[in-house]
């Protein structure tokens, strides 16, 4: 199974990777996974992120929230992305 936060924490690491090292080959897997998780854990019809996929990319389950997904993941990355990019200049 593939879980939402790891897409999330990995979307934060490979962005910070980047603007502390301007090393453009973080700046290439920031784009490949936040291009992956954007377009099979986003919910393109209701908004939100499903928890979980199967390893081929299909939706497990379409829970948003349960006792082990919570609001927290998603909406800190955006945010912590979001300021990295306007220190970018973005």
């Amino acid at each position: 199974m593939k879980f939402w936060w790891p897409q999330n924490e990995t979307i934060i690491a490979t962005l910070l990777a980047y603007t502390l090292t301007g090393d453009e080959k973080y700046a290439r897997w920031h784009k490949m996974v936040h291009d992956y998780a954007y377009d099979k854990f986003h919910d393109q019809e209701h908004g939100e992120w499903f928890g979980y996929l199967h390893r081929d990319g299909t939706v497990a389950q379409t829970a948003k929230g349960n006792l082990f997904k919570g609001p927290f993941h998603l909406p800190r990355q955006e945010w912590y992305c979001a300021q990295l990019l306007e220190k970018l200049g973005y």
